[in-house]
């Protein structure tokens, strides 16, 4: 008994992960997919197993991880989907955190260094949005796979070591593209903790740029079509915007529906929030800067914009947060290692620890409604279409209701062009959703049905869906 509670009061982060890990499970099974969950790879898929797209390129992504996970649930969707989804993920978060307090004790972090980081990690709501997503599977598998490369590259010797680190960044970047950077970010995190010498450090660097080259080569040879869509090129100030958002849903806990989605804000949560995690910022950039001339935060601040960097330069959300949500927790480890300011430690992560659970939880009740827009509009149509169709069209009036990334999407979002009808009837009708946008003025209605009619007239579409907001018209 003794020796449990001694074990207790070692690791007693991860004791509070695994009581939050039946909460945080049992809190994103019921989340239901909307906008991009109804059309990624790991949404329900009736393809052949034997496809080039699951093995390959679909779109402009090389993810085949996720493509045989949506042949899975595709086998039975009404039980497996979002349901496998969310254990998946949260089954990942957790892995990842526990992967992250091992690497804290490899580089020497003490007690108290290690459980407040692996805690910031676990509990962050700059995980929200790849935690709680029905395809969050990739960023929470690529993360996971990057920390075991860590990991083993700070455990083993010899050849196991490089051949396990390597082949852990392959599989992760296999899960999504992101997890490559490691490639080069476990060498310098090796060198700024005096784990290798620099002679070292520069002939692993050289070796994962080698595999980064592989894998541009396998890009360029392999059978692909890829398009880059507008959103993902860099431009100046979109660049400084990603950068913005990366600090803020890196290093505080901000309830982003009180402060941005207009239909949600309140002023007092959000400024309250912000109170609560000013304690933070104020703790690592201020009453500590001074650590940052050192060689181990200057390599773990490299390697955290190295990580963050596919996401800054192309679009970044808040599900990117995670990325490099890690590396801010080893940066938060090493500055409370050092720390003389005991007092402000406490009054900080007491402070933002409220913060968060809060966020986390405010955060969680809107990707929940979300999920249940979808679900209510797919039913209201599925009601009112009197002849189950084997072709329909559906026309969506252009929301200008306020979004937020995953947790507050507008009902055309949470309807998944359709795809969410489908699901309802088991992929029994209709068997083909087409689908267009028309701009919302005061015309748009009549615009609307005009276009329902001619459609219908084509003989090509059996039934007919405009959708403006939450109302459902349904032709004939």
């Amino acid at each position: 008994m003794q020796n449990c509670h001694r074990q207790l009061k070692e690791h007693w982060s991860i004791a509070l992960v695994g009581l939050f890990f039946p909460l945080l499970l049992t809190g994103a099974i019921p989340i239901l997919p909307t906008f991009d969950d109804w059309t990624s790879l790991v949404s329900p898929s009736q393809e052949p197993f034997y496809t080039k797209e699951r093995f390959l390129f679909f779109g402009y992504h090389w993810r085949p991880f996720d493509s045989i996970f949506g042949y899975i649930v595709g086998r039975n969707p009404q039980s497996l989907f979002p349901l496998l989804n969310h254990i998946c993920v949260v089954i990942g978060h957790v892995g990842g955190t526990i992967l992250l307090y091992q690497i804290l004790l490899k580089l020497g972090f003490g007690k108290t260094s290690r459980n407040l980081a692996t805690l910031f990690f676990f509990l962050s709501p700059g995980m929200l949005a790849t935690v709680l997503a029905v395809d969050g599977l990739n960023q929470t598998y690529a993360n996971l796979w990057a920390l075991a490369s860590a990991l083993v590259y700070l455990s083993l010797r010899g050849q196991k070591k490089y051949v396990f680190w390597l082949v852990f960044v392959a599989i992760g970047t296999l899960c999504k593209e992101n997890a490559l950077m490691w490639a080069i970010i476990v060498p310098i995190l090796a060198f700024g903790f005096d784990k290798i010498d620099f002679r070292t450090c520069r002939k692993d660097l050289f070796i994962g740029f080698v595999l980064m080259l592989f894998y541009a080569a396998a890009i360029f040879i392999l059978p692909k079509n890829i398009e880059i869509h507008p959103e993902y090129v860099p431009e100046g100030s979109k660049i400084v915007t990603s950068f913005f958002k990366f600090l803020l849903t890196t290093w505080m806990a901000v309830d982003f529906a009180a402060l941005l989605h207009a239909p949600s804000r309140n002023i007092f949560i959000a400024s309250a929030t912000i109170l609560l995690s000013l304690p933070l910022l104020y703790f690592l950039f201020f009453k500590n800067v001074s650590f940052f001339k050192q060689k181990s935060l200057i390599c773990l601040v490299f390697s955290l914009f190295i990580a963050v960097a596919p996401h800054l330069f192309t679009v970044f959300s808040m599900m990117h947060a995670y990325a490099g949500l890690a590396l801010a927790a080893m940066i938060i480890g090493t500055i409370i290692e050092q720390t003389k300011h005991r007092k402000w430690l406490k009054i900080t992560f007491i402070s933002y620890f409220i913060a968060a659970i809060f966020v986390d939880v405010h955060l969680w009740w809107k990707s929940y409604q979300s999920g249940l827009i979808g679900r209510e509009m797919a039913r209201e149509i599925i009601v009112k279409t009197a002849q189950p169709p084997k072709n329909a069209f559906l026309i969506i009036i252009e929301d200008d209701y306020p979004r937020l990334s995953s947790f507050c999407v507008v009902p055309s979002d949470a309807l998944g062009w359709g795809r969410a009808v489908q699901f309802e009837t088991n992929d029994e009708w209709p068997k083909m959703v087409s689908d267009t946008t028309i701009q919302r003025n005061a015309m748009a209605q009549k615009t609307a049905q005009e276009l329902a009619r001619r459609q219908l007239d084509s003989q090509q579409f059996d039934a007919v869906w405009i959708i403006n907001h939450r109302t459902i018209e349904v032709l004939p």
